[in-house]
């Protein structure tokens, strides 16, 4: 409990100053008039048991701020959100500070030793209480993994399968809930692999036919200007130069508007410059009789304060289709929260790229199929414009499936245990 000093012209300004510090939970003690205006002593974590305890034993109360204070003998009023009063007969009023206290007003008063073992005790119990929730919860797990298995031995197996795969848990939990109730082992082996093909979105557009303006957004290192080279390769060899424009609004990074005319100039495309939501718009208005436009978008982060910015670019440019490029060697957490950042922008599409580095494909297949964000290309190269294509979800997940034909040192009770985590609680609790 921390008990602190209030002095200020009137009650108003007093109970002001206790709102601001100490919040709507704190509890009045005390009230005083004195010469200089109103006196409020008020706590916070206030604990009745403690003061009267406090009381009985005539132990001062800690004050912040010294000064002496006399409980009122006429509760204050308050109203809603304002600090309550404690009823004055629990109060006892703590001795005047010697003046060294006095002219060190952060000072605070030593608690009483039994309140002060009261709050060490307090925070034991919690922090046990704690360790018994934790090791409840564990114990609760492993009986509902196990019984799992007992009773649905192919759907632990399944559930196994893609967690090896890398599909995040709860994803893998719908996946088995789409599955037939009884299955053979030869069904648990392929079924499932079907299921995830299904659950994968694919929005079978080929930009290189379709046109358009498309802008690719994205955090910074998955390779979006690359990617935006090879789509634009793609559409000068079905149309032609001259139908094909680049558009860059990344004025943040050095040198990221001379790489993109590099490869302008290689594919005699002309890049244009737009670094405001006017100039953008002015630009796509001047390229309409082009078949295919690409945007390139700086890259930023889902934390970075600039996100906003080129969110409202893109929105105040007109009628443009967005793209999110994502790295598939990414960690799923951080897929998980770049998408989630860039989903007020409401992508239409996702672009996948360097599967050639990444070790599973769970984590991006699980975020495309929690956010239901239809696929357009994966990448898996740097070369231009070889190392690109349209998504498909069944090469997608025959790709990510290699996973299962590999080796794996088999440490069951650490396997069990993992799975218990993932599964076991929700098993056990449905």
């Amino acid at each position: 409990m921390k008990i602190k000093r209030f002095v200020a012209p009137d009650m108003r300004q007093a109970m002001r100053g206790v709102r601001e510090e100490q919040g709507p939970d704190a509890v009045i003690l005390s009230t005083r008039r004195l010469d200089e205006g109103i006196e409020i002593i008020a706590a916070v974590d206030y604990d009745e048991a403690l003061v009267r305890e406090a009381a009985r034993h005539g132990a001062p109360l800690p004050v912040e701020r010294g000064g002496e204070s006399v409980a009122s003998k006429t509760p204050v009023e308050t109203g809603p959100g304002e600090p309550r009063v404690a009823a004055p007969s629990m109060l006892r009023s703590p001795p005047p500070l010697p003046p060294a206290a006095e002219a060190r007003p952060t000072e605070t008063v030593l608690l009483h030793p039994m309140m002060e073992r009261a709050a060490h005790d307090t925070a034991r119990m919690r922090a046990e209480l704690g360790d018994l929730r934790s090791l409840l919860e564990t114990q609760l797990s492993s009986l509902g993994w196990n019984d799992l298995e007992r009773r649905h031995p192919q759907r632990a197996r399944i559930l196994r399968d893609l967690t090896r795969l890398g599909i995040e848990a709860d994803v893998a939990r719908r996946l088995v809930d789409e599955l037939p109730s009884q299955l053979s082992a030869e069904q648990a082996r392929y079924l499932p692999l079907g299921v995830l093909s299904r659950s994968l979105a694919v929005s079978g557009r080929d930009l290189a036919a379709d046109g358009g303006v498309t802008a690719l957004v994205g955090p910074t290192g998955v390779g979006k200007t690359t990617t935006i080279a090879k789509l634009a390769a793609q559409a000068v060899l079905r149309h032609g130069a001259a139908r094909v424009a680049l558009v860059s609004t990344d004025d943040y990074r050095i040198g990221a508007a001379a790489q993109l005319e590099h490869y302008g100039r290689l594919l005699g495309v002309r890049v244009y410059p737009a670094h405001d939501a006017d100039s953008l718009r002015r630009v796509l208005d001047n390229l309409r009789d082009r078949h295919t436009v690409l945007v390139d978008t700086a890259g930023v982060a889902g934390s970075d304060p600039r996100l906003q910015q080129q969110m409202t670019l893109l929105r105040d440019a007109g009628a443009l289709r967005t793209c999110v490029v994502l790295a598939a060697n990414a960690q799923a957490q951080a897929l998980d929260e770049t998408l989630r950042a860039y989903l007020p922008l409401r992508p239409q599409a996702c672009i996948l790229t360097k599967l050639d580095e990444a070790p599973s494909l769970g984590g991006a297949l699980s975020m495309l199929i929690r956010h239901r964000l239809p696929l357009d290309y994966i990448t898996d190269g740097q070369r231009v414009p070889e190392d690109i294509a349209a998504a498909d979800a069944r090469v997608l997940v025959c790709r990510a499936a290699q996973a299962l034909k590999q080796p794996v040192a088999e440490d069951k009770a650490a396997d069990d245990l993992k799975l218990a985590e993932r599964f076991g609680l929700a098993m056990a609790t449905a």
